[in-house]
Parts: C-alpha cells; structure tokens; sequence
C-alpha cells in the first residue's frame, strides 16, 4: 500500500475517534456535568448530544434530576426513655442548575445522599423522638411526621450551605413508614388497650340498664298517673250525679216516693201482728 494512501487512513482513523469521542449523549431527566482534564465546567449541559473536547481530554459527570426516593431506618428513645425504631422515606430531587456545584462538593448524587439525607434522618429522629411519650408517638403521630419533616430540611440546608451548594435539594416528601418498639411497652400497650375496651363496655352497659330502669319508672309513673286520672274522672263524675240527685231530691220531695215505687216489686211485706204499713203511691 502506498505510504500516502496509509497516511489518509490514519488520519481518517484520528478524526473519526475523535469525532466519536467528542460525542456525547445526556439521558432525559439527567444533567451533564463536563469536565476539563478534571477540572469542572460550570455550566450544566442538558438532556441531549452534545460535543466536547475529543480524545478523553473532557468527559460528562451525568447527574440524576429526578424525583428519587431514600429509606432509612433510625433508632432513638422516647421521652419516656422507651426504646423506639422508626423507618423514615424520604423523597428529594436535585436542581439541575447546580449540578457542576454538586459534582464538585460531593461527586455525584449518591454521594450527596450519604453526606446529607442519610445522617438528616438520624439526626431528626433523635430530636423528635425525644419530644414524645412512646404512646404520643403513634396517637399524635401527624405532628410527629410535622416536627421530622422540618428537622430534615434544617439539617439538610445547614449542610448544603456549609458545603457552598445551598438550595441543591429539593425535599418533596417525608413519611414516617412505621414505628417499632419493645416486646415489652407492645405488651403494655396491648393489656391497656384491652382495659379501656373492657371499662368502656361495662360503662355502656352501666348506662343500658340505667336507661332501661329510668324507661320502667316512666311507664309505672305513666300508669299510675293514668289510673289516678280514671279514678279522678269516675269519683267527680259520681260525685257530680250525687250532687244532681240531691238538687232534684231537694226541689220535688214527691220524686223520693217514685223512686221507693221503682223499686217496689208488687209484694207486700209480711209481719206478725195486725198492723199493714201502707204506701203511698201517688
């Protein structure tokens, strides 16, 4: 092969692996982070092909933006000094923005998560835990959420502007999986909960047989105030007849003569003796 024809393939060669190192690709949802023979460019690329300095002399530090979630288990004492283990999830994403700030204070987000979010957890279940009786901590548990959620974000804006990457994060949620304690508070917890059940029933039924006492009373005083009110009604009536009677009695005294022949049943009374009573019938 002629020498010029194998100086045109090496140089083909040259170009085309420069050209296809200078390539480079960022996915959707990550950002690009270029660096200069390690030196970090302090623009962030976005998600697409772009061109950078062939032959390994730049590279891309791609940087995940979206919406990641960390879990974390964390061990604290209640304020009652019970031993409490609490999983805690918490949900970030970076500002794309300040990824070359990010690559150079921590590397990548990986390492941000260790350096922030993780010992974040820790630190905030400790200082909420210690507020709360291990009961409060399940009954009261929407203010615990409250008081973990603003600890994380103040430990993790302390450590992000002590590195110089303030407002790097972006904290979108914070749940409180689930709280474990010892076998011994469940215990408790479980023979309590069993005693209020228990008082509760005997209270209803205390106030089942009061309600059903005080309705007897009020049916027995229904029906005597009924039959008081009969016997009321009966005696005024008869004494109502009475009184008419003794008026009519009173202005015809020939009407007591009428009422003894009403009675009268046609038999004369038999005496010993001579003497016949007579009746006046008129």
């Amino acid at each position: 092969m002629p020498l010029r024809s194998i100086i045109i393939l090496v140089v083909l060669a040259v170009l085309l692996g420069g050209a296809a190192s200078s390539c480079s690709t960022v996915d959707a949802g990550r950002v690009g982070v270029v660096t200069n023979l390690g030196a970090v460019q302090p623009v962030a690329l976005p998600e697409g092909v772009h061109f950078i300095r062939p032959f390994l002399l730049s590279s891309i530090v791609k940087i995940d933006a979206r919406l990641r979630t960390v879990k974390a288990k964390a061990s604290s004492s209640s304020r009652d000094l019970q031993a409490v283990a609490a999983g805690v999830s918490v949900q970030y994403s970076l500002v794309g923005s300040l990824a070359p700030l990010i690559v150079q204070r921590f590397g990548n987000e990986m390492a941000l998560e260790e350096g922030t979010l993780h010992p974040a957890i820790q630190e905030s279940i400790k200082s909420v835990s210690s507020q709360y009786t291990a009961e409060e901590l399940i009954t009261k548990r929407a203010a615990v959420k409250l008081g973990v959620e603003e600890a994380i974000s103040e430990f993790v804006e302390k450590t992000l502007k002590d590195k110089g990457v303030s407002g790097a994060l972006r904290l979108a949620n914070v749940a409180i999986t689930d709280f474990e304690f010892s076998p011994e508070f469940n215990i408790a917890i479980e023979a309590k909960v069993r005693a209020e059940q228990e008082a509760l029933k005997a209270e209803n039924e205390k106030k089942t047989r009061i309600t059903q006492a005080e309705a007897a009373a009020a049916e027995q005083r229904l029906n005597a105030d009924a039959e008081a009110f009969q016997i009321s009604a009966e005696s005024k009536a008869r004494a109502d007849a009475i009184e008419r009677e003794s008026k009519a009695l009173k202005s015809n005294p020939e009407l007591v003569q009428l009422r003894i022949a009403e009675k009268w049943d046609g038999k004369l009374p038999t005496y010993t003796g001579n003497t016949l009573p007579l009746l006046n019938i008129k």
